[in-house]
């Protein structure tokens, strides 16, 4: 089938970009990464027609694992399927004759270097603030070892799924990261593991998060709706929580 693709080039970060288009003919078997291959190899072809050169884009896994393929889609994070990566995506959702508009994440903290790559190394800061257990636990216990409550246990798997892809960051209009963040500190909070470190880690991964320039959650919920790990917005309320109790402990 034909598709006719609009697709954000920018030759590096302070250069301007804009929209070009390219006609590309693709089978409804392909994935979305892989449709971006076969126009990759046609630019490479003709040079002369294309001095733009191949299309600069993440990925990685095509598995949907690690949270490199960032792309808008229409306007959509990781595109139109809900708990969808954009390597998850197939050209079978799309029908002969379609026009496809692909754009990087937008976001303050997420700047773009080359046109469809964003540096998303803010997530990786904030990681590193506090998002990780340093406290000896020793070899790995036996599953039924630790006296974890099925609730808390499954919870703290459902916010560890967070693959830090940023496609709640580009879905908020306030480009917050409060949903990412949230995840990655419930998911510890819920285990005996990070109850060590539980009061500091909110608090230092949070700081990094409005120091790197992320905006505000104002309770829109496009975030939970573009994230393909479907977390909750309950982490947002989980995180909100965690801030209290470390205000609440600090102050003591």
């Amino acid at each position: 089938m034909k598709i006719k693709l609009n697709v954000w080039r920018q030759a590096g970060p302070n250069a301007t970009g804009g929209l070009k288009s390219y006609d590309i003919e693709v089978t409804e078997h392909m994935s979305f990464l892989e449709m971006f291959d076969v126009l990759n190899e046609q630019l490479l072809r003709n040079p002369d027609k294309h001095p733009e050169g191949p299309v600069a884009f993440d990925h990685d896994c095509r598995e949907g694992i690690c949270g490199m393929c960032s792309m808008v889609i229409d306007g959509v994070p990781h595109g139109p399927n809900k708990a969808t990566t954009t390597c998850q995506l197939h050209m079978r959702s799309y029908k002969d004759g379609d026009e496809i508009t692909v754009e990087p994440f937008r976001a303050k903290a997420f700047p773009v270097l080359r046109d469809l790559v964003v540096d998303r190394s803010s997530f990786d800061r904030i990681q590193h603030a506090g998002g990780y257990i340093s406290v000896r636990t020793g070899a790995a216990p036996d599953a039924n070892a630790l006296p974890i409550g099925k609730a808390d246990a499954d919870e703290a798997f459902d916010y560890a799924a967070c693959i830090g892809c940023g496609a709640c960051v580009a879905a908020c209009p306030n480009a917050s990261a409060m949903l990412f963040v949230g995840a990655k500190v419930s998911h510890l909070a819920k285990v005996p593991q990070g109850q060590v470190e539980r009061v500091g880690r909110v608090t230092r991964m949070v700081d990094v998060m409005d120091a790197e320039g992320f905006g505000g959650c104002t309770n829109h919920g496009e975030c939970e709706a573009a994230c393909p790990k479907e977390i909750s917005l309950d982490a947002i309320a989980m995180l909100n929580t965690e801030l209290a109790r470390a205000a609440v402990a600090s102050a003591k």
